[in-house]
């Protein structure tokens, strides 16, 4: 299986450049699985189902979310009903929407996608292993699913890297998300799980993590509340990786990154 996961989307130029690239992708790469990060695609902060709808339109599967899932309060509603549309696994019992989910590939195959929150440098949620482990409780890689995806949306590297190393040869891909700076430490773990620390973000690396410079820099300078961070609005860069699998056991086959547009230096997976 081919599949393609995107970094957090960052106000309206990385909207535009998934949505503008991803019917490209997945004709190119013969891509059967594409995931996104959606948490800051509405101006920065949350999402909306208006954008979740018009990634779906473009050949987006799934898009996962971390903490500023809740930042758009009308998503509340539209997350209890739709299953495309995850949240972070460990929130307390009780919370809307939904951390995982099993999704339909072409040929018959199926893919679990999880979505986990990490708690160093984060709020204080619920274990994400364990919520993780409870997900994986009823879904065996290369048995009842073909492939399994786990973004882990976390401040902190040693974090993602441990999930990963729990996580290996039980799932196919394990990625971080949340820093908006892509790593160059893809690789394939002993097990057969693919893993990067941070896929980056699709927005404009002209700024500082997405957000317009100026106003961004103050708030470190001055160090008092200031005006409310606009998204940068120059050229997004696509950050993403491009995994492949073996359709027998689910474990990786490939992991490489895939950059385009923007300021960072190009890298194409193939």
């Amino acid at each position: 299986m081919k599949m393609l996961i995107c970094g957090d989307v960052v106000g309206r130029t990385g909207r535009e450049a998934i949505e503008a690239n991803v019917p490209r992708l997945r004709e190119e790469l013969k891509l059967d699985f594409v995931v996104v990060n959606g948490e800051n695609a509405a101006h920065g902060f949350g999402i909306t189902d208006k954008i979740c709808e018009s990634f779906y339109a473009v050949g987006v599967d799934v898009i996962t979310t971390g903490n500023h899932v809740w930042d758009r309060r009308e998503i509340i509603d539209y997350i209890r009903q739709e299953g495309r549309l995850l949240r972070p696994i460990n929130f307390p019992s009780g919370t809307p929407g939904q951390g995982f989910g099993l999704y339909s590939a072409p040929g018959e195959r199926r893919v679990l996608v999880i979505n986990a929150m990490g708690r160093l440098f984060m709020d204080a949620l619920d274990d994400p292993f364990q919520a993780v482990e409870r997900a994986l409780g009823n879904h065996r890689l290369g048995g009842s699913v073909h492939g399994i995806i786990l973004d882990v949306h976390a401040e902190a590297t040693s974090e993602k890297m441990a999930m990963a190393h729990h996580f290996d040869g039980r799932v196919s891909v394990v990625v971080g998300t949340h820093s908006h700076v892509p790593t160059a430490d893809a690789q394939i773990l002993p097990g057969g799980t693919a893993y990067q620390s941070d896929l980056g973000m699709c927005g404009d690396y002209d700024s500082v993590i997405g957000m317009e410079k100026k106003g961004a820099v103050a708030r470190f300078i001055k160090k008092m509340p200031g005006e409310r961070l606009e998204p940068a609005e120059g050229e997004a860069t696509v950050c993403a990786v491009y995994v492949e699998t073996d359709d027998a056991t689910g474990r990786a086959l490939h992991i490489a990154p895939l950059r385009f547009g923007g300021r960072l230096k190009p890298a194409w997976p193939i």
